[in-house]
């Protein structure tokens, strides 16, 4: 029966769905007014909307996040890579060798610091070999997507998946209980990656090169006169701040670079004023008569490869809806932004009027300072500069690294919880002052555990409002003639879509109950339902917005929506295909 509860959730998930599409505000914003409306309505008491925050799922990606990060910070990871990618000489090789490596990490590790500390060698190795780095990032993505597929900690999809389960009264998963699809997934998505990637993937030129091959479209450099009237002003006062298109983004002094330029920087004669930007707005600096040698390439500086960085806004970037003259970026990070590109293409007009956007793809001409004050920030990724490993000793690591494939193996052979074999970890890691406490917050993702925890929340509101049940009902009508596994199939087709298109975590919300509650009615095995909703909303490659590390790897390789659908359409269907028919012969269903 439609009751009044099951109306106002059918509403809010509209409400969800809509405002998540269309990014009216952030995820977690967007489930906290879902869980106001359910409170306000009677639906959810207070103490079920924070109940969330109690749940063991939510503390283990927790302390899953801030290990991650104390690895990411060590040298240890970097050593691997570098003897193991070193030996790569063809495309083939290094594909095989990449994914083989990120894949077995992530079924361990946190997805995310991963691709983000293998960017910087995938585009390193591809500039070496004359390989466009297009050829490699989307296999980089997907491989750390397959790879979390395999264990339970793998992807906090399955731990959000998990958390529901246990909440629904069901006995934890075993951390190998998803190791039955996603071994074998994995094995096949990394083959269909090696034998169609490299045809189906696109052939972009690198970004950075591109600058340095035609330079006069990003950089002009100019001379100030001896009789100029700038000679004796600061850069504010000469008006060379908010100049029309363009940047200024150095000056050569003495032969010796002042970058980023601060506005109270005194001009003196023969100074050498370096603008980026939209140099065909060159007309400005002459019609202004300031007294200037026009124009002069560059050269001197981009022989100074080091000194142009090649960066991407992160999914959780407070930078994000920010124009980048509100930024403050030269003063926080040491650098100045010289050029953004977005959705493949280079934006044109006024740099500092650009909103940034998650994915944006930025050239930065950076001081000395920017890889220091930049190494601990979430707002963006280095994408052309490996990451200088902090000075942590290497026993030690390895040390907690053993502690961890410990815990993990406790937690799946015992009784003793994940939760505290890795609260033992962490406890290990602080006595041995591997990471100092002030910094433990620095690897946590505030907005992705108010997500989860909402989240949470959510699914207990469609099942306290009969809402899970009442859809459930209206699926098993056609249940005559869908057989268990092709039911299987379009449960993992709509929790694809929903996490394609909004979150995985909200599709995991909105799907797990009607799953459960299908599997439910039917009489069958719970299980394979549960295990299917995280597999459909994890393993997800048709559109750069279903994960985070397709999101990453966007803007870097110059994708359009259509390379991410000409590649992981068919490794969806594959995926579909195979994690609906094992849980069907694994389960006997």
């Amino acid at each position: 029966m439609l009751s009044v509860s099951i109306v106002i959730i059918l509403f809010t998930i509209l409400f969800l769905l809509a405002a998540l599409y269309f990014e009216f505000f952030k995820p977690s914003v967007v489930f906290f007014i879902a869980l106001l409306i359910f409170m306000f309505s009677g639906i959810l008491s207070p103490k079920e909307a924070l109940s969330g925050f109690a749940n063991e799922q939510l503390a283990v990606i927790v302390l899953l996040l801030i290990i991650s990060d104390i690895f990411r910070k060590s040298s240890v990871i970097d050593v691997l890579f570098n003897r193991l990618f070193s030996k790569s000489s063809s495309t083939t090789s290094f594909s095989f060798r990449m994914m083989g490596m990120v894949a077995s990490l992530s079924a361990f590790f946190n997805n995310t610091p991963l691709v983000a500390m293998m960017m910087p060698y995938v585009n390193r190795w591809a500039v070496k070999h004359g390989v466009a780095s297009s050829k490699l990032l989307i296999p980089l993505s997907y491989a750390a997507i397959l790879g979390g597929c395999v264990t339970l900690i793998g992807t906090s999809t399955n731990l959000i998946v998990n958390g529901f389960a246990v909440d629904a009264g069901f006995p934890s998963l075993s951390i190998f209980d998803f190791t039955a699809v996603g071994l074998p997934m994995l094995f096949i998505g990394i083959l269909f990656l090696l034998l169609f990637g490299n045809r189906l993937l696109p052939d972009n030129k690198q970004k950075l090169e591109a600058m340095v091959q035609d330079d006069r479209k990003y950089f002009i450099e100019a001379m100030i006169k001896s009789d100029s009237k700038l000679v004796g002003k600061t850069v504010e006062k000469a008006g060379l701040r908010h100049l029309k298109g363009l940047y200024l983004v150095e000056i050569v002094r003495n032969n010796r670079s002042l970058s980023p330029v601060s506005p109270d920087e005194r001009l003196q004669e023969e100074d050498s004023l370096v603008f980026a930007g939209e140099t065909t707005a060159v007309e400005e600096l002459s019609k202004k008569k300031l007294g200037l040698t026009l124009p002069k390439k560059v050269e001197r500086m981009l022989d100074k490869r080091s000194s142009v960085n090649e960066i991407v806004i992160s999914y959780n970037s407070p930078l994000i809806g920010e124009k980048v003259m509100d930024t403050d970026f030269r003063a926080r990070f040491d650098a100045a932004i010289v050029a953004i590109h977005r959705n493949g293409e280079r934006l044109q007009g006024k740099i500092g009027e650009q909103e940034l956007l998650a994915g944006d793809v930025l050239l930065v001409f950076s001081g000395n300072d920017f890889i220091s004050r930049s190494k601990n920030s979430r707002s963006f990724y280095i994408l052309t500069h490996t990451e200088e490993a902090e000075d942590i000793n290497v026993k030690k690591v390895v040390l907690v690294f053993g502690s961890l494939i410990a815990a993990i193996l406790l937690s799946a052979f015992t009784s003793i919880p994940l939760l505290a074999g890795l609260s033992v970890v962490l406890l290990l890691a602080i006595l041995m002052d591997i990471v100092p406490l002030d910094q433990i917050r620095r690897g946590l993702d505030f907005d992705l555990i108010l997500l989860i925890a909402f989240g949470l929340a959510f699914g207990k509101a469609m099942i306290n409002s009969g809402a899970s049940v009442y859809l459930a009902d209206m699926i098993l009508h056609w249940n005559a003639i869908l057989s268990p596994p092709v039911l299987l199939m379009c449960i993992f087709i709509a929790t694809n879509l929903l996490a394609a298109y909004i979150t995985n975590k909200a599709a995991v919300a909105i799907l797990f109950p009607i799953s459960l509650a299908v599997a439910t009615s039917a009489g069958y095995n719970p299980i394979p339902y549960i295990l299917i909703v995280s597999f459909g909303a994890a393993a997800n490659f048709i559109t750069p917005l279903g994960y985070q590390t397709n999101l990453m790897v966007y803007g870097p390789g110059g994708y359009t929506f259509k390379d991410y659908l000409r590649v992981g359409l068919p490794l969806t269907i594959l995926y579909m295909l195979g994690a609906s028919l094992i849980l069907t012969y694994v389960y006997d269903l």
